[in-house]
């Protein structure tokens, strides 16, 4: 069955760095499109990154110039290196994946297929 699961969370003080990861199984893994996703407590879940089958990228505005995304297709994994910490990015961190081209909408949870049980980052200032 598919299974999505995500580790490298923990608890860290404002601007140190933290390496998310999410294996992936029981799905043509290449040929979907991957995100992370976060939710604090009290507050929406919102898109952070988001990696195409093909290649291509996109960062919300929080997060951009300081965090990753990238993919391991060989290994079925996906990755968040997260640098420049601040204690607004404290929150469970989610991976996702969409058989459709993540795109423009790649904010839009439900175009999500599978979700990961997540994994929580603490930064404390």
């Amino acid at each position: 069955q598919v299974q999505l699961v995500e580790s490298g969370g923990g608890s860290v003080q404002s601007g140190g760095s933290l390496r998310l990861s999410c294996a992936a199984s029981g799905f043509t893994y290449s040929s979907y499109s991957m995100a992370w996703f976060r939710q604090a407590p009290g507050k929406q879940r919102e898109g952070v990154a988001a990696v195409d089958s093909n290649g291509s990228t996109s960062y919300s505005d929080s997060v951009k110039g300081r965090f990753t995304i990238s993919r391991d297709n060989a290994k079925n994994t996906l990755y968040l290196q997260m640098n420049s910490l601040k204690p607004e990015d404290t929150a469970m961190y989610y991976c996702a994946a969409t058989a459709c081209s993540a795109g423009v909408l790649w904010r839009s949870a439900f175009r999500y297929n599978y979700w990961g049980q997540g994994t929580q980052v603490t930064v404390s200032s």
